[in-house]
Protein backbone atom coordinates (compact mmCIF):
# COMPACT_ATOMS: atom_id res chain seq x y z
CA UNK A 1 0.00 0.00 0.00
CA UNK A 2 0.98 3.56 -0.34
CA UNK A 3 -0.07 7.07 0.55
CA UNK A 4 -1.08 7.68 -2.61
CA UNK A 5 -3.39 5.35 -2.84
CA UNK A 6 -4.67 6.35 0.24
CA UNK A 7 -5.19 10.10 -0.27
CA UNK A 8 -6.61 9.29 -3.43
CA UNK A 9 -9.50 7.17 -1.70
CA UNK A 10 -10.08 9.67 0.96
CA UNK A 11 -10.71 12.30 -1.67
CA UNK A 12 -13.21 9.69 -3.07
CA UNK A 13 -14.47 9.05 0.29
CA UNK A 14 -15.18 12.95 1.08
CA UNK A 15 -16.39 13.15 -2.44
CA UNK A 16 -19.33 10.86 -1.72
CA UNK A 17 -20.12 12.08 1.66
CA UNK A 18 -20.70 15.49 -0.26
CA UNK A 19 -22.66 14.18 -3.07
CA UNK A 20 -24.64 11.44 -0.86
CA UNK A 21 -23.14 8.83 -3.57
CA UNK A 22 -24.56 5.30 -2.26
CA UNK A 23 -22.75 3.36 -4.87
CA UNK A 24 -19.32 4.95 -3.77
CA UNK A 25 -19.62 4.43 -0.02
CA UNK A 26 -20.96 1.33 -0.57
CA UNK A 27 -17.98 0.61 -2.20
CA UNK A 28 -15.33 1.95 0.45
CA UNK A 29 -17.15 0.89 3.46
CA UNK A 30 -16.42 -2.27 4.40
CA UNK A 31 -19.67 -4.60 5.85
CA UNK A 32 -18.17 -4.28 9.15
CA UNK A 33 -17.97 -0.88 9.89
CA UNK A 34 -17.86 0.32 13.36
CA UNK A 35 -17.68 4.29 13.42
CA UNK A 36 -17.70 6.65 16.98
CA UNK A 37 -19.79 9.69 16.17
CA UNK A 38 -19.41 12.70 18.73
CA UNK A 39 -22.13 12.03 20.95
CA UNK A 40 -20.83 8.76 21.74
CA UNK A 41 -23.10 6.55 19.66
CA UNK A 42 -21.31 3.69 17.51
CA UNK A 43 -22.95 2.93 13.79
CA UNK A 44 -22.34 0.80 11.48
CA UNK A 45 -22.08 0.87 7.61
CA UNK A 46 -25.84 0.38 6.92
CA UNK A 47 -26.92 2.85 9.30
CA UNK A 48 -24.90 5.24 7.63
CA UNK A 49 -25.60 4.47 3.97
CA UNK A 50 -29.45 5.10 5.31
CA UNK A 51 -28.57 8.28 6.59
CA UNK A 52 -27.52 9.07 3.32
CA UNK A 53 -30.43 7.03 0.82
CA UNK A 54 -32.98 8.39 3.47
CA UNK A 55 -32.16 11.62 2.62
CA UNK A 56 -31.55 12.76 6.70
CA UNK A 57 -27.84 13.80 5.93
CA UNK A 58 -27.03 16.54 3.64
CA UNK A 59 -23.88 18.02 3.47
CA UNK A 60 -23.38 21.69 1.77
CA UNK A 61 -20.13 21.70 2.10
CA UNK A 62 -16.99 20.17 2.92
CA UNK A 63 -13.42 20.99 3.50
CA UNK A 64 -10.34 18.89 5.02
CA UNK A 65 -7.22 20.15 6.22
CA UNK A 66 -4.58 18.90 8.52
CA UNK A 67 -4.14 15.51 7.36
CA UNK A 68 -2.04 12.79 8.61
CA UNK A 69 -1.31 9.42 7.27
CA UNK A 70 0.33 6.46 9.17
CA UNK A 71 0.91 3.58 7.30
CA UNK A 72 0.72 -0.14 8.73
CA UNK A 73 1.51 -2.94 6.73
CA UNK A 74 -2.06 -3.34 5.01
CA UNK A 75 -3.55 -1.12 7.47
CA UNK A 76 -3.44 2.93 6.91
CA UNK A 77 -4.82 5.28 9.98
CA UNK A 78 -5.82 8.52 8.73
CA UNK A 79 -6.46 11.68 10.95
CA UNK A 80 -7.80 14.66 9.30
CA UNK A 81 -9.71 17.98 10.22
CA UNK A 82 -12.68 18.84 8.47
CA UNK A 83 -14.73 21.96 8.15
CA UNK A 84 -18.73 20.60 7.73
CA UNK A 85 -21.91 22.43 7.11
CA UNK A 86 -25.07 20.63 6.24
CA UNK A 87 -28.08 19.18 7.89
CA UNK A 88 -29.23 15.63 9.64
CA UNK A 89 -32.64 15.32 10.08
CA UNK A 90 -33.67 18.95 9.62
CA UNK A 91 -30.79 20.26 12.37
CA UNK A 92 -28.61 22.29 11.04
CA UNK A 93 -24.47 21.05 11.36
CA UNK A 94 -21.91 23.98 11.18
CA UNK A 95 -18.61 23.35 12.80
CA UNK A 96 -15.27 21.30 12.56
CA UNK A 97 -15.15 17.82 12.89
CA UNK A 98 -11.34 15.85 13.85
CA UNK A 99 -11.54 12.41 12.21
CA UNK A 100 -9.66 8.89 12.37
CA UNK A 101 -10.46 6.72 9.83
CA UNK A 102 -8.65 3.11 9.71
CA UNK A 103 -8.41 1.78 6.10
CA UNK A 104 -7.55 -1.89 5.52
CA UNK A 105 -6.17 -3.11 2.24
CA UNK A 106 -7.89 -6.28 0.96
CA UNK A 107 -7.73 -8.06 -2.50
CA UNK A 108 -6.33 -4.41 -3.76
CA UNK A 109 -9.72 -2.92 -2.22
CA UNK A 110 -8.81 0.11 0.50
CA UNK A 111 -12.20 -0.07 2.86
CA UNK A 112 -12.77 2.13 6.01
CA UNK A 113 -13.21 -0.55 8.83
CA UNK A 114 -13.51 1.93 12.10
CA UNK A 115 -13.53 5.57 12.61
CA UNK A 116 -14.54 7.93 15.03
CA UNK A 117 -14.85 11.89 15.29
CA UNK A 118 -14.45 14.52 17.79
CA UNK A 119 -16.06 17.86 17.26
CA UNK A 120 -13.16 21.01 17.80
CA UNK A 121 -14.36 23.77 19.89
Amino acid sequence: MDIGKVVNAEIELLTAIKKADIAVLEKLLHDDLLFNLPDGNTITKEYDLETYRSGKMKIESLEASDQIINLIEETAVVAVTVSLKGTYDNTAINGVLRYIRVWRETNGVLKVIAGSCIQLA
